[in-house]
Parts: structure tokens; sequence; C-alpha cells
């Protein structure tokens, strides 16, 4: 099983890396910024993992800097739009995004939460720094975000990693609760970050 996972975080890593295609591509690429922010809701924030094994500390740790984390949990992409004042007074070069969770689970139209999710991405642009994109599942049957997301990042020329949770929810030695995962969850997402996070640090 542990070989199993491994080769599954390993493979979900390529393709991220391989959708990136080329820091070349990436709008705002390179940035004059100078701190890396990670901006979203309690995944961000870290909810469910103990301390300094949320991704973020993770993340932080693999590529050798701070990053500051402006996670809150229960923020929808409305509440996170309110507070982007947060985001760009911290001279970004790069923000990592990871929202929609909650607007999924607070039945927000998914016209709404893209609608904010790309004022969102076209402020982050607006201040000079690039955008990496994290997508979520909406939806459990049937992944209502997935081609949605895909269209945000290829429109705005953001990178992107898809669907951060696929293969963690249901299972409970990789999640705290429901929707939240635990340490060895959340070290899964930063390895899918990583690889493209490190892409854009050159």
């Amino acid at each position: 099983m542990k070989y199993i996972l491994i080769f599954a975080g390993i493979s979900f890593a390529f393709l991220a890396y391989f959708f990136f295609s080329g820091s070349d591509s990436v709008t705002n690429y390179p940035s004059s910024g100078t701190s890396v922010v990670a901006f979203g809701d309690s995944l961000v924030e870290g909810v469910g993992a103990s301390e300094g094994n949320d991704f973020v500390a993770v993340l932080s740790r693999q590529i050798g800097e701070p990053i500051i984390n402006l996670g809150k949990s229960g923020d929808t992409t409305k509440d996170a739009l309110a507070r982007m004042s947060q985001v760009v007074d911290s001279n970004p070069k790069i923000v990592i995004v990871l929202l929609g969770g909650n607007d999924y689970l607070k039945n927000v139209p998914a016209e709404e939460t893209f609608s904010n999710l790309e004022t969102i991405i076209e402020e982050i642009h607006a201040s000079g720094a690039i955008v990496l994109l994290l997508g979520v599942r909406g939806g459990i049957l049937h992944d209502g975000y997935e081609s949605q997301f895909e269209d945000l990042a290829e429109k705005h020329n953001v990178a992107y990693v898809s669907d951060v949770l696929d293969g963690l929810i249901g299972k409970p030695g990789l999640m705290s609760d429901t929707i939240h995962p635990n340490d060895a969850g959340y070290k899964i997402i930063a390895d899918r970050v990583y690889p493209v996070l490190g892409e854009l640090l050159q």
C-alpha cells in the first residue's frame, strides 16, 4: 500500500508538471516580487495537521524559503476576494491559490465561484505576481469543477495543479476528517505542488 501511494503521488506530480508546460508560458514569469504566498481556505491554513505539517509548511521546507500562509478556515471565494489586500501588500512573486471547496459545500453557483476566482487571478496578476492555481473537486459522483479550473488556467496562463485531494478523500489513513487531510495527506499535496512551484522559482 505504501508503494502504491508513493507511485500515485509521483505520477500525479509528473502529470501536473507537464500540464504546467514550462515557466516561460506563465503570466508575469519571472516576477520581481519578493515573497511566496499561499492564499485560500482551511486546506491552506492546515486544518487537520499537526504543527508544522500542513502542506504549506512542508512546501516551505522543500523549497528552502518561507511561505506566507494566508489561509482562513471557512473562506469562500467571495470571502477571499474581500481580503485580497493581504496578498497584494505582501509584495508577492508567486501566489498559490487554493479555493472553491467551501463554495461547493455552501452550494454557491459554480458561475459565481469561477467569476470570483478569475477576479482573484486578475488582481494577483495586476500586482506583478505569478499565480499557481490548485484545483479542488466540485462534486462527489461527478466533478463539476475540473473543466472550469482547466479553462481558467489556460485563459490566464497560470501554473496549475488539478484536484489536490484526488485519492485522499475517504481514506482514513490520509484524512483527519471527511474534508481535511492529516499529516500524511498534506504531505502528498505538498509533493504534488512542489515540482511546479520549484520550476516557477528557477
